[in-house]
């Protein structure tokens, strides 16, 4: 079997990149294209995992730009795969669906958004994959017949204690773990669901800094420019050893709804503060903070109730281990997610069959 998969985004790096070594070392052949995002190919040279480079393209002009970008992304990818000739498309980047359609490949979409918050992706690409992969929790809307559901959330795939240890000698190349540390994360928001979102100010990062400096030391990691005052505490870091020096840190905050998964899949305290927070309920966060209590989320309009969480939270006592506990809690309630990718892909569609007509057979991966 040979497999492609597009990769649009750091995150699904992460989330695809075990199944990857998964598949090879099952003797299956996998093809990955990317379209350079942040870190994105900076991970995947520093993985040593070759792959295709979509051209990055700049927005313009409205929807008439999107519809341009679209058809020479389309066109470039369905070239690719016209030359490798997969038998599936697996990713989480819409151009796959009109590849797949054109090239009559099957394409499968991984989503861990709620319908309500893709719509427009949605409407244009969900009719036409063969199936969408999402975390039980997530709503599908009226694509839930296509919908494959599992007990778990993509960010497990990679940060599931199967997958993932926390190594000390990796971490203290960049941190002094004995010692309290923070991570503040500015995304860029530029995503299609992330239109007319926004997260920290300049005037918000300072006062975080300045309460939170006399705990510990801070440290920044940013998609976007950062201001020159900020520069000094930028965190230097190979991109594959963040989630070692996230594990031990006391506590994370940012703009970043990926990144605040990644430290409840850690067990480590989490602040998201940016506008879909009241405005856009997504199903994951809400899960993980309403039933797992592991992270918390603020409008951005509201930054003094931001300084007062951090201040509750710092004065917890063994809040790194109260945190340990509630990751225990929530990994017993899930699988293991990788597992269940690669046994997804290579029985692909007995797969299919399998989890419509019994979905608790996913229970074999816990």
């Amino acid at each position: 079997m040979k497999v492609l998969f597009m990769i649009s985004h750091p995150a699904h790096f992460h989330m695809f990149r075990n199944t990857i070594d998964n598949l090879k070392r099952d003797g299956h052949q996998t093809v990955v294209v990317i379209r350079p995002k942040d870190v994105l190919e900076q991970l995947t040279q520093n993985a040593g995992i070759p792959c295709y480079k979509v051209k990055n393209r700049p927005k313009r002009w409205g929807m008439l730009g999107l519809g341009i970008f679209l058809l020479e992304k389309t066109f470039e990818v369905s070239q690719i795969v016209k030359k490798e000739k997969p038998d599936m498309l697996i990713g989480s980047d819409g151009v796959l669906a009109f590849a797949g359609t054109l090239r009559r490949v099957p394409s499968f979409e991984w989503f861990e958004d709620d319908v309500n918050i893709i719509r427009l992706y949605a409407n244009m690409f969900f009719p036409l994959y063969k199936n969408v992969v999402s975390p039980n929790v997530c709503d599908a809307g009226r694509w839930t017949k296509k919908k494959i559901g599992y007990d778990g959330y993509q960010k497990l795939a990679y940060l599931h204690p199967n997958c993932f240890k926390a190594d000390e000698q990796v971490a203290r190349r960049y941190v002094d773990i004995d010692k309290p540390y923070f991570i503040l994360r500015f995304a860029s928001l530029t995503a299609h669901h992330d239109q007319g979102v926004s997260g920290f100010t300049t005037e918000v990062a300072q006062y975080v800094i300045a309460q939170l400096q006399p705990h510990g030391k801070v440290y920044i990691t940013s998609e976007k420019t950062l201001p020159p005052q900020f520069e000094q505490f930028r965190l230097q870091i190979n991109p594959l050893d963040i989630h070692h020096v996230m594990s031990f840190a006391t506590l994370y905050m940012g703009d970043s709804q990926s990144m605040a998964v990644e430290a409840a899949m850690l067990g480590v305290p989490g602040i998201r503060f940016n506008d879909f927070v009241g405005a856009k309920k997504i199903s994951v966060l809400e899960e993980l903070e309403h039933q797992y209590g592991l992270t918390f989320a603020i409008p951005s309009a509201q930054p003094q109730l931001l300084f007062a969480k951090i201040d509750e939270l710092l004065a917890i006592p063994d809040l790194k281990l109260e945190w340990q506990q509630r990751r225990k809690r929530m990994l017993q309630d899930k699988i293991d997610v990788t597992a269940f990718y690669t046994w997804f892909i290579e029985n692909y569609p007995e797969s299919v069959k399998t989890m419509q007509q019994n979905p608790d057979f996913q229970k074999n991966f816990k």
